[in-house]
């Protein structure tokens, strides 16, 4: 890789209107001000970050589940799916990833499998590193059925800022693991519901990179204290 690309990376087409908006209007406030124009040089700059799109390396190993959003891991808790999935109805363990509107905002499948179900809910627009966001915030849900049978969902909830959900996919879907599913709009929040019975391998404060870094692994048996004192 070369020093060019290591910092300019793709941008998604998502976010070429909001690009082309906040260049338009940094030169008009150079017709007003320098200072400000070039302040609008800046923020058109943040908003070209905001919508980059780099390539990430998804580990290959079957029945690796990754994070599905770039962020920081806010809530680690037991919560029943969204009723809209028609998922059972009993506590799965929720790992939520907390994005900032510096993060990269492209949300990425977390396990291979096929999207038997999407349900978007209308909803309120509270801070998203907030517990309640999960049943008030606006949400677009989706179901991925794993080769096992077992069903894995993930959410993408708006947060204070955020005023846009997008989903690229629809029922029927088949999807890789790693592989684009949809984004939102500066500043937001991806909670994934583990299958019953997969621990999850992540700590709250952990930092994620979507596609890449893994939440848990189905199969697999975690350490008890016993075995993590010796």
């Amino acid at each position: 890789m070369n020093m060019l690309g290591t910092f300019v990376k793709p941008m998604h087409p998502e976010g070429i209107k909001f690009v082309s908006i906040f260049g338009v209007i940094a030169a008009l406030l150079f017709l007003v001000s320098t200072f400000l124009g070039w302040i609008g040089v800046g923020l058109t700059v943040w908003c070209y970050y905001f919508f980059r799109d780099p390539e990430r390396v998804t580990p290959s190993r079957p029945g690796l589940i990754v994070s599905p959003a770039d962020g920081v891991i806010s809530l680690i808790e037991p919560a029943v799916p969204p009723a809209e999935l028609g998922m059972a109805d009993e506590p799965l363990t929720r790992v939520s990833v907390f994005m900032n509107v510096f993060n990269c905002h492209v949300n990425r499948t977390p396990i291979a499998g096929e999207i038997t179900a999407v349900s978007y809910r209308p909803g309120k627009f509270f801070n998203a590193s907030l517990d309640k966001a999960s049943s008030d915030n606006e949400r677009n849900s989706l179901c991925v059925r794993m080769d096992n049978g077992q069903d894995l969902a993930v959410v993408q909830i708006a947060g204070l800022v955020a005023r846009r959900i997008v989903c690229f996919v629809e029922p029927g879907a088949q999807m890789q693991a790693g592989q684009r599913f949809g984004l939102i709009r500066f500043g937001s929040r991806l909670d994934v519901y583990l299958p019953n019975g997969v621990e999850p391998m992540v700590s709250i404060g952990q930092t994620m990179v979507a596609g890449e870094t893994v939440l848990a692994e189905l199969g697999a048996t975690p350490k008890n204290n016993d075995e993590s004192a010796s």
